[in-house]
């Protein structure tokens, strides 16, 4: 193959001059005859194209499970692609052994995805628990075994490999898990591999009617065949839109940070402790290794969750052209369904939250049909600073009651200088609802829509001020 994108497939070096817009399941199975990955939903739900993504980083490869479906080819340069069939040797694997052993595979369809995910939780997850295996899997369907079956050969899996793989500490993580054959012995040598391959060219200048993609988990799902033919800009590990950095009154959050990199960030989750909990709800680990912080925003889902929660963190937004920035209230960003404060050129750059003394009570909720990997019929979110019981500032906002992303304007001024009491946040909830206008559609009529937001709005109060709100209060 001629050069172009080069990387590792399994235990070998691949070069590819296929376009950049091209899905790496397509690549893996029309390509490279690796059928191993399937197809199933081509939207990142169902988890059969699941496959494991190593990226160097700090002197050793973190790998991710990532769905194969909504991933370009382009964003593969540089790094080690897994299938199923660079798991595989001679025997089973013990993740393959004890799903044999349990009968958690019946037809076999989702059964690669199902391994790979959880091959790549022993490899990464730092305590091993149950409960997050069960999670790391979340994103994987299955409908022949009713899950009881794999969570048996999860329990099992864990009894078996958590003691020597914690006892190897994170150093000794991969060659823990080499002796006992999860993975071949040809990972061992993988870092070396990678730090040989040819150096990623530096992007020319792309042209005018260049797709941008940062994690592309939306619009892969959209536009899928028309990007294989598109030149892209692709911005997930380009320097300036990446990382996590702190300033003396803000925390930035560059435009192509993940979600999971939110929920692995030390610096968030000691400015925000609560936020990485409440991003479990978004979406699948799969797609939530993938799916970025300027993607969601510029997706202006009228649901999006990540929005939501960054309205109520007062979040700012950084326009990028060329090498002047721009930088707006993220609550004034959203001007109408799926319009955008945002000129011809511009990219979202990076987003910020202010960081204040006192701290921010936060809290989020959602309603969904199913409680992980799904949209929500609406969700709210509040940000608070409150001293002795007084609100001293507040933003709120909600998910599915308008055609944005909802920042509360007048129910979060009204709450400023407010006490907290049954009376004030009764006043807050009418305030709120006579800002929205939900509509009926498949995920609820606009009396159901009205309810929930009126319970959710009042789910804030009780989780954040228990001694002053109780359930009797509801309004």
């Amino acid at each position: 193959m001629a050069a172009g994108i080069a990387f590792l497939l399994n235990g070998r070096e691949v070069r590819t001059s296929l376009p950049p817009g091209t899905a790496l399941v397509d690549f893996l199975r029309d390509g490279q005859r690796l059928t191993g990955t399937r197809i199933g939903c081509r939207e990142g739900d169902c988890g059969a194209c699941t496959v494991l993504l190593g990226r160097l980083e700090d002197g050793r490869v973190r790998y991710r499970a990532v769905a194969s479906c909504l991933f370009p080819l382009g964003d593969v340069a540089g790094c080690h692609v897994v299938t199923i069939e660079g798991l595989n040797h001679d025997g089973l694997t013990p993740v393959q052994q004890d799903f044999v052993s349990e009968g958690a595979s019946q037809c076999g369809f989702c059964t690669p995805g199902l391994v790979v995910s959880l091959t790549g939780f022993l490899l990464e997850d730092p305590a091993l628990e149950t409960e997050d295996a069960v999670s790391a899997v979340e994103g994987n369907i299955c409908r022949c075994t009713g899950y009881a079956a794999i969570r048996r050969a999860i329990e099992r899996l864990l009894r078996e490999a958590r003691p020597a793989a914690l006892a190897a500490g994170p150093e000794g993580r991969l060659d823990a898990l080499v002796g006992r054959g999860v993975v071949p012995a040809y990972f061992s040598g993988i870092p070396a591999q990678l730090r040989e391959l040819p150096a990623e060219a530096a992007p020319k200048r792309e042209p005018a009617d260049a797709v941008v993609v940062a994690g592309g988990t939306d619009l892969f799902v959209q536009r899928g065949p028309e990007l294989a033919e598109r030149k892209l800009r692709l911005l997930a590990h380009r320097d300036g839109f990446t990382g996590i950095w702190p300033a003396p009154d803000r925390l930035f959050i560059g435009a192509a940070a993940t979600v999971a990199g939110l929920m692995e960030s030390p610096l968030v989750a000691a400015v925000f402790p609560p936020l990485p909990g409440f991003l479990r709800l978004v979406s699948s680990t799969q797609v939530r290794h993938r799916a970025t912080v300027g993607g969601n925003i510029v997706n202006a889902s009228p649901i999006g969750d990540l929005s939501v929660i960054l309205l109520a963190l007062d979040a700012g937004i950084g326009l990028r052209c060329g090498a002047r920035t721009r930088e707006r209230k993220l609550r004034d960003f959203f001007l109408g369904y799926k319009k955008l404060d945002l000129k011809p050129g511009e990219v979202v750059a990076w987003l910020s939250l202010p960081v204040t003394r006192q701290g921010v009570r936060l809290h989020f909720e959602k309603v969904a049909r199913r409680r992980r990997q799904d949209i929500a019929s609406v969700n709210a979110a509040i940000g608070l600073e409150a001293e002795d019981g007084r609100i001293t500032a507040a933003h709120a906002a909600a998910g599915g009651v308008a055609p944005v992303p909802l920042y509360l304007r007048r129910a979060s001024a009204f709450l400023a200088g407010r006490e907290v009491s049954p009376a004030t946040v009764r006043e807050f909830i009418g305030i709120a609802a006579s800002e929205t206008a939900p509509i009926s559609d498949v995920r609820g009529a606009t009396a159901y829509k009205q309810a929930l937001l009126r319970r959710l709005l009042f789910a804030h109060f009780l989780e954040l001020f228990p001694d002053r709100i109780g359930a009797g209060d509801l309004p």
